[in-house]
């Protein structure tokens, strides 16, 4: 079989498409495999490449520099449209204990970092790779290969530095995360079902999701008042849903100008404390539900995918098509809207109406699930288009004597942020459904490891068995534990922090899936994951942040 061989060894785009293929699908099912209950995930795919790259199955080192840097931007870009929703409302619906907190684990594994690189005499961009490496986050990896990259007087052997660094720490990035949870728990005797009743009782004080209330009017001051003319509702971010009225056997959709009497049943639907104070206006629970009674009624969830109904306000609908809105759903939040709230592309409506006015605003709103997982390409690659424009950007520091650059990191991951707070421009959408940026960001994330591992791997081995790979390995331990327990203690000891809350943040500090894995698997209460979810955006940005500093004030 003389032409496979040919193919294996021949420079051409055959050769380079089968290899970057091998390498991810490979490194892809190394990452499956489980030791002690742990993977390598993703990161596989540059243990993969480092196989490859060791018996010198490479591919051109152009072809493999561009499809590194084009899978960065991929990746990045993808990241930037995931967590840009939540970047600012994150930082504080859960307050700002645990986004600070966060953020210090970050800081102190970059400081850890320069001074195993000063005191321990490694090589800068070693040190790099082990904070990101021991800290299980490839983004930042991505970053300080892309600022060093652009120094001057950087050749091939030092850009093989940081992916060697993020390799011989990786393993124990991923244990270190979960055994400073055990440490924790062992130390402080955690009872972990008595931890997950004292989280779940908090959570009920705390709702902000909303509910609804049958209320029936008893005040006579808004007796004969429409609902529109009674200011507090929209005020307090309340929506009244339906109405009975006294005497009356139909429940009807309660709109602008429905009239209160006195004797009249209501819905609210709204955050749980704003319903509470509406009692003393409106008057005490009623003794039915509207909605057992109601037989003219309807509730559905519609999507919003037709572009014509995109930037439309929720009032135009409710009152064009006789229909109350009473909750949108958003990625990661779900909330009562007002009249002038704007839809989004993606945006799930909860609909209460007829039958008939269901189906005329269901036509309106689109409600495709295929046009909803079917992404607009266009406004990706403009958005890509215009992350490279800023990446390329030329700007000064004060105290830098060289320009720097944002990067093909830095530029996209800034511009989809951004992008994704405008979330429409017209009829563009600049969100991605869920699935399409997860194929965007895992394809960026396996290109680029594996021409990562495919570049260093001719040197990887010899490092970490003749080199100085078991000290780097050391220096990342302290890398991934001194933080992680640092802070663990701190939030533990100083703010009483729930454990399961706890473990939560030491795995979002480490944008580390394993590791939440394994939290979740200590109890099925949401409060690891709410944890995790409040701190990743934050600490994501953070660390690509930091990796860039170090490479930038210290090398």
């Amino acid at each position: 079989m003389p032409w496979l061989l040919q193919l294996f060894n021949q420079d051409s785009v055959p050769h380079a498409v089968l290899i970057i293929s091998l390498v991810v699908s490979t490194g892809l099912i190394l990452g499956r495999l489980s030791v002690a209950g742990i993977e390598l995930g993703i990161a596989g795919v540059l243990f993969s490449g480092l196989i490859f790259g060791h018996f010198d199955l490479t591919i051109n080192p152009e072809v493999m520099h561009f499809l590194r840097e084009f899978g960065l931007i991929l990746f990045v870009y993808a990241i930037g449209l995931q967590v840009g929703p939540s970047f600012v409302s994150s930082f504080f619906k859960y307050g700002l204990r645990l986004n600070v907190m966060a953020a210090g684990i970050v800081v102190l594994g970059a400081l850890i970092a320069v001074g195993v690189g000063v005191v321990g005499k490694i090589p800068m961009p070693v040190a790099v790779g082990l904070f990101s490496g021991a800290t299980t986050n490839t983004p930042s990896l991505a970053a300080a290969q892309q600022v060093l990259s652009g120094l001057p007087d950087i050749n091939s052997e030092i850009m093989k530095m940081p992916g060697l660094g993020y390799a011989v720490a990786y393993p124990f990035g991923i244990i270190g995360i979960i055994l400073s949870m055990l440490l924790v728990k062992r130390l402080f005797k955690v009872d972990i079902n008595g931890e997950a009743k004292a989280f779940a009782f908090d959570q009920q004080q705390q709702a902000q999701i909303p509910v609804w209330e049958d209320l029936v009017v008893e005040n006579p001051n808004i007796h004969g008042l429409t609902i529109e003319q009674i200011p507090f509702f929209e005020g307090m971010g309340v929506v009244i849903t339906r109405i009975l009225h006294k005497g009356g056997d139909d429940v009807a959709i309660a709109a602008r100008d429905t009239q209160l009497m006195l004797g009249d049943t209501v819905r609210l639907v709204g955050e749980r404390e704003q319903l509470q104070r509406l009692k003393i206006l409106i008057g005490p629970d009623a003794e039915i539900n509207l909605q057992e009674i109601t037989t003219n009624l309807l509730s559905k969830r519609l999507v919003v995918t037709n572009e014509e109904a995109i930037n439309q306000t929720i009032g135009d609908f409710c009152v064009r098509y006789g229909v109350i809105i009473s909750r949108v759903f958003r990625p990661d939040v779900q909330f009562t809207p007002t009249s002038a709230l704007r839809v989004h592309f993606g945006d799930e409506l909860n609909v209460v109406g007829s039958h008939e006015a269901l189906e005329n605003i269901e036509k309106v709103l689109g409600n495709s699930l295929e046009e909803l997982s079917h992404p607009q390409i266009m406004p990706i690659f403009i958005g890509i288009s215009l992350g490279v424009l800023l990446g390329s950007l030329p700007f000064n520091l004060p105290g830098v004597p060289t320009e720097l650059k944002l990067g093909m990191a830095g530029g996209p991951l800034l511009v989809a942020i951004m992008l994704s707070r405008v979330s429409n421009w017209g009829t563009l959408s600049w969100q991605l459904p869920k699935s399409s940026n997860m194929i965007l960001k895992d394809i960026g994330i396996v290109l680029f490891l594996a021409c990562v591992g495919l570049y260093s791997g001719d040197q990887f081995l010899e490092t970490l068995f003749r080199g100085d790979g078991f000290y780097w390995m050391g220096c990342a331990t302290l890398i991934t534990l001194l933080p992680l327990l640092i802070v663990a203690l701190i939030g533990r000891i100083l703010f009483k922090l729930n454990y399961l809350s706890l473990c939560g943040l030491l795995a979002g500090s480490m944008t580390d899936p394993p590791a939440l894995a394994f939290a979740n698997s200590l109890h099925a209460s949401a409060a690891v994951s709410i944890a995790y979810a409040s701190v990743y955006p934050l600490v994501m940005i953070l660390r690509i942040i930091a990796a860039q500093l170090i490479i930038v004030l210290v090398y």
